[in-house]
């Protein structure tokens, strides 16, 4: 199992800090290492007394677990002051695994959660070794000094808070609008992320978010992904947020794991899609790209159309030399692979996914080599979509594993077809080996 590490404040009412993170991280199927900074005595309304942890049993904290375990991505929350911040810094800088920084300065009851010189630190120690930093409006506006009253603002304090080469998220919660807009400034270029406003937030939604994203990056996502996908998780537990207290909700960060089976089902194609294109990038020799790019599709269990069909959006393409992923996994995305794949599932419902490749001229014959069965469809000039491979399936009788066409426009193409993504590349990788 991954394992992430949680540097956060212990929250006794159990809807943010360490308590939130470890079920955050959890639903997503990683194991949550905790340091605790500081030990909070707060309820949903109020929080009304705060004991840090001295610096030294930090230090052990982190350094016993930094011994024994594989960290594949840290994040950190309430660090309180400035000592525990450059104790926790000058231990980081030393490890090579991406690091999230959620600046959190005050509770959602609006508290104070800092102590004098804790803004100065986060700017000189840690904010600079980290790999994405995620502000709320009044953090970001902390963090630049500056106002933030519009997109422009938004913008500009992104940069000032990146300046040294860390992401920035800024959520934008608290920004006064009909929608919230999330600004992910990345690599200087900004991605916008516009979703309903629903009630507030709620207690422990920042800490939630940026464990969601840990998580995502320890189990391999780029950081784009992880961001998107958690976005998507952020949502859904403000949705399903609930009462424990007299004061502030609570979100659900469970509610990833608490979905309906047709849900949990397309969380899965989109997360296993993403896995593979990564492979996919790492391996596929760029001879054997399409020239309009090639694409992987996978579709949920009993697929109606293409909309119940995920690929990746924008397809993946060669760039200055490089295969790059332009978006991430989507349902809708996966063209005409959707009408190949729907055709398949009614003879065969098991088979779930597709790749497109150019081949080699020894690709078919390689394939054969190791048993499994190919078919040349012997079309020019019209790509091979849903009625022609109906009617090549009726001919057959059954599903081949690979399927060769070609199209004036694409060129010569062959389609590797399997249960899931996993097995499509194991396909793929045997005439690659």
């Amino acid at each position: 199992m991954k394992t992430a590490l949680t540097i956060a404040g212990s929250d006794s009412i159990g809807g943010a800090g360490i308590q939130a993170d470890v079920k955050a991280m959890a639903s997503l199927g990683v194991h949550a290492a905790t340091v605790v900074t500081a030990v909070t005595v707060q309820n949903t309304k109020e929080v009304s007394n705060i004991h840090p942890v001295p610096e030294e049993i930090i230090k052990e904290q982190l350094e016993s677990i930094l011994r024994d375990c594989k960290i594949e991505a840290v994040k950190t929350g309430m660090l309180y002051s400035a000592e525990i911040t450059k104790v926790v810094a000058d231990i980081l800088e030393d490890h090579e695994m991406p690091l999230v920084v959620d600046p959190v300065m005050a509770a959602t009851v609006g508290d104070s959660l800092s102590k004098d010189g804790l803004v100065r630190s986060l700017k000189k120690d840690i904010i600079p070794i980290c790999e994405l930093v995620t502000p709320n409006r009044h953090e970001a506006e902390i963090l630049s000094e500056m106002k933030i009253t519009n997109e422009d603002d938004a913008m500009l304090a992104c940069e000032i808070i990146g300046k040294q080469g860390s992401s920035v998220l800024l959520k934008g919660g608290h920004m006064d609008s009909k929608k919230v807009i999330d600004y992910l400034y990345l690599s200087s270029e900004f991605t916008i992320m516009s979703k309903p406003r629903l009630n507030k937030a709620g207690h422990g939604s920042g800490c939630v978010l940026s464990s969601f994203i840990t998580a995502n990056l320890a189990k391999g996502l780029d950081l784009a992904n992880s961001v998107l996908r958690s976005r998507e998780l952020i949502q859904r537990s403000i949705e399903t947020q609930y009462a424990i207290g007299k004061g502030e909700l609570i979100v659900d960060p469970m509610a990833s794991i608490s979905r309906s089976n047709e849900n949990t089902d397309r969380f899965n194609v989109l997360e296993s899609l993403d896995a593979a294109a990564e492979m996919i990038l790492d391996r596929l020799p760029k001879a054997l790209v399409p020239r309009k790019g090639l694409n992987i599709a996978y579709a949920t269990k009993g697929a109606a159309g293409p909309e119940d069909i995920a690929g990746i959006d924008k397809r993946m393409t060669l760039r200055n030399g490089a295969l790059v992923k332009n978006g991430p996994a989507k349902f809708g995305a996966a063209g005409h692979l959707s009408y190949i794949l729907l055709e398949a599932m009614r003879k065969d419902p098991e088979i779930r996914s597709v790749i497109n490749i150019s081949p080699a001229e020894d690709t078919l014959d390689l394939l054969e080599e190791i048993g499994l069965i190919t078919v040349s469809s012997g079309r020019r000039g019209n790509p091979l979509w849903g009625s022609a491979t109906k009617s090549l399936l009726e001919k057959m009788g059954g599903i081949p594993d690979a399927i060769s066409d070609n199209d004036q426009k694409s060129g010569k193409t062959v389609k590797i077809l399997g249960k899931d993504p996993t097995e499509v590349l194991s396909k793929l990788s045997s005439i690659l080996d």
